[in-house]
């Protein structure tokens, strides 16, 4: 079992509980590193890439809990990818450490229209300099504005707001608004437009197997249905 960021913050998380967590589905006997029903399992199809860009997750209360949390995506692919616990007046040393790294470019994403005027925009990630920290805040659309608007050690960073044409192939949770992407759609594009070309494929291609995986767990979606008929 290969072990990553968000596991771990996964296993602080429950490790500190009060009482169970319990998901959507949580009678399914699931793989307790994919987090999809074990029949589902696609552990064995992981393949770590390396790339210039890095990645830290801000990740609100449960959301390393939750199967259907795509940031563990990210971590999966790239092994160097940081993961912490949010908190708005208590923020983890170890979160302001990486966010101060003097080796790379940190950077929140989020969309520009929720930043402060005279806060430094991005379009495209840098192709020169220090390589990308991208800083993506992982939750619900609200928690994740939440995270914007009272993380005071972030204001500071630029913003880089991406445009992502394509629609989201994300259909495990309702979307926000029209045109949302889930995180792991976003970390694609970012890789892509970094130069970061074999881990954003690689990252797709793992969001894929994912999505299909999640939904043939559901026993009412089209997609198990067809599974249950070709014998899978």
């Amino acid at each position: 079992m290969t072990d990553n960021a968000v596991l771990r913050l996964r296993a602080q998380r429950l490790a500190r509980a009060t009482r169970p967590f319990l998901a959507r589905g949580n009678r399914v006997v699931r793989c307790q590193r994919c987090l999809l029903p074990q029949k589902n399992c696609l552990c064995a199809t992981i393949q770590p890439q390396t790339a210039r860009s890095r990645f830290c997750l801000v990740m609100f209360d449960t959301e390393p809990m939750k199967p259907s949390n795509t940031g563990r995506l990210i971590a999966d692919i790239l092994p160097e990818t940081d993961a912490f616990g949010w908190s708005r007046t208590e923020p983890d040393p170890a979160l302001l450490n990486a966010v101060a790294h003097p080796d790379y470019q940190p950077m929140v994403v989020f969309p520009s229209s929720y930043a402060d005027p005279g806060r430094e925009v991005l379009t495209a990630p840098p192709l020169s300099g220090k390589p990308p920290l991208f800083i993506m805040l992982d939750g619900t659309w609200t928690e994740a504005r939440k995270m914007f608007r009272k993380s005071p050690w972030l204001d500071a960073l630029p913003v880089m707001s991406l445009n992502v044409s394509s629609p989201s192939r994300y259909t495990l949770r309702e979307a926000h608004g029209e045109g949302q992407h889930c995180t792991a759609e976003v970390a694609a594009a970012l890789l892509e437009q970094a130069g970061d070309l074999a881990a954003a494929q690689a990252l797709l291609h793992h969001f894929e197997h994912f999505r299909h995986a999640y939904l043939a767990g559901k026993p009412h979606h089209p997609v198990h249905q067809q599974a249950t008929a070709d014998g899978v």
